[in-house]
C-alpha cells in the first residue's frame, strides 16, 4: 500500500524537507502492494546489439512480460528506466545534423529519450497486459529532477556522454564550447558532464495522483531531466543524474513498499568475478553499508545501486530487491535476488546475510566465504 513515513534525521536537509512535504500530500491510498521498478539499460539494448528500434521493441516486449507477472500478483507499479545508449545516439544525430539544424542541448536530449523510451515501453506493456487479460492504464510522465547548480559535481564533471572524438577535435570543442574532455580507454576522447545530487522530483504530485488512480506510470527515465531554479524559473542544465539515485528519490517520495532494481545480474555479489565470489541473499542495511565502505561495490557498477538502496531504506522504505528482469517474480516471492532490509527488520529475522530461506547463526564477516 502507499504509506506515509517518518523522515529520519540522518537525511540531508534538502532531501528531508522534500520528503516531508511530499509525504504529507498523499491523500488517497490503495490496498495493493506498491513497488517502483528501476529497469536497467539492458531492458531495451542488450550487450552486442546495435540498438535498432526493432531490437529495442523486442527487448521491451520481453521486459514487459516479466513486469506484468507482478501486476497479475496484485502489485501497483511505477517504472523508471535507463537511457544512456539512447542519449548517446541522440547526441550523435544532433551533431551529424548540425550543419542543417540547430543541435539539441543535453537536457532536451534526455527529455526526447524519456518520451521515445516511454512510447516503446507503453506499447510493450499494453500488449503484455492484453495477453494476460488485464486492463491497466499506462502513462509516461516527462519528469524533471531538481539539482543545485552549486553542487560540487559541477566542478568535477565525471559522466561521459556522446560520441568519441579524435584528440584534435576534442581539444577544439574544449576551446570553443567549454566542454570538459577526458581520454576514454584508448578509444578516443569524450565529453564529460556533471552528475549532481537529485533533490526533488518536480512532477511528484502528478505521479502520485496517477498511481493512486490505478495507472501504471513510467517516470524519471534516465534519472530525469536535470533542471535548476534561476530567478524563480526552472531551466535545464548540462548534466546527467544517476538513474538509480533519482529512482530512489521517487520511490521515497511516493512511499512505495518495495524498491526493485532490475539489472543484468540475478543477485549482488561479494568478491565479484573472483574465485571466492559470494552471492548475497538477505542483508541488513548496516552490513550493506559496511561492504560498500570496504570497496565491494565499484562506483561504475553496483556502487550507485547500493547507494540508492540505502537512501530508500533511510527514507523509511521497507525493502530493496536487486535482481535481473527475468527473475523479478521469483525475487518478489523470496526465491532469489538480493534483499536489503532495514536493520530492525534484519535483526527481528535474525540475519545479516544468508541464503534465501535460511537463518544465519551470526552476521557475515567481511571477507568470509559463505553460501549466502
Amino acid at each position: 500500500m502507499i504509506r506515509t513515513h517518518v523522515i529520519p534525521c540522518d537525511l540531508p536537509k534538502a532531501e528531508a524537507d522534500v520528503l516531508s512535504g511530499v509525504s504529507r500530500k498523499i491523500e488517497r491510498r490503495t490496498d495493493k502492494n506498491t513497488a517502483l521498478i528501476a529497469v536497467g539499460g539492458n531492458a531495451l539494448i542488450r550487450a552486442g546489439e546495435r540498438g535498432t528500434i526493432a531490437e529495442q521493441r523486442a527487448n521491451a516486449a520481453t521486459t514487459a512480460h516479466y513486469i506484468v507477472q507482478l501486476i497479475r500478483r496484485g502489485y501497483a507499479l511505477v517504472l523508471t528506466h535507463g537511457n544512456g545508449p539512447q542519449v548517446g545516439a541522440q547526441l550523435l544525430r544532433s551533431e551529424l545534423a548540425a550543419p542543417q539544424v540547430n543541435p539539441e542541448p543535453l537536457d532536451v536530449c534526455v527529455a526526447d529519450t524519456q518520451g521515445a523510451i516511454g512510447y516503446l515501453l507503453e506499447q510493450a506493456l499494453k500488449d503484455a497486459l492484453d495477453a494476460a487479460g488485464l486492463s491497466v492504464p499506462i502513462v509516461t510522465v516527462i519528469t524533471q529532477v531538481l539539482v543545485d547548480e552549486r553542487d560540487p559535481a559541477f566542478n568535477r564533471p565525471t559522466k561521459p556522454v556522446g560520441p568519441f572524438y579524435t584528440e584534435e577535435e576534442a581539444r577544439r570543442r574544449q576551446r570553443e564550447l567549454g566542454w570538459a574532455i577526458v581520454e576514454d580507454a584508448a578509444r578516443g576522447y569524450r565529453r564529460v558532464v556533471a552528475s549532481p545530487e537529485p533533490l526533488e522530483i518536480v512532477e511528484i504530485d502528478v505521479i502520485r495522483s496517477l498511481v493512486a488512480n490505478g495507472n501504471l506510470v513510467i517516470a524519471a527515465g534516465g534519472g530525469g531531466v536535470p533542471v535548476a531554479r534561476r530567478d524563480g524559473h526552472l531551466v535545464g542544465v548540462e548534466a546527467v543524474i544517476d538513474k538509480d539515485l533519482a529512482a530512489a528519490l521517487l520511490a521515497r517520495g511516493l512511499g512505495v513498499d518495495t524498491f526493485i532494481i532490475a539489472t543484468d545480474a540475478e543477485q549482488v555479489y561479494l568478491n565479484y568475478k573472483r574465485p571466492d565470489q559470494v552471492a548475497l541473499g538477505r542483508i541488513g542495511a548496516s552490513a550493506a553499508q559496511e561492504y560498500a565502505r570496504a570497496g565491494q561495490f565499484p562506483p561504475g557498477n553496483m556502487g550507485p545501486k547500493i547507494d540508492a538502496a540505502l537512501r530508500f531504506l533511510r527514507g523509511g522504505g521497507a525493502e530493496v530487491i536487486i535482481t535481473s528482469p527475468e527473475r523479478l517474480l521469483d525475487a518478489v516471492l523470496g526465491k532469489t535476488g538480493t534483499h536489503i532490509l532495514p536493520d530492525e527488520t534484519a535483526d527481528r529475522q535474525n540475519y545479516e546475510c544468508l541464503p534465501l530461506g535460511a537463518k544465519a547463526q551470526a552476521p557475515l564477516a567481511l571477507g568470509a566465504v559463505t553460501t549466502c
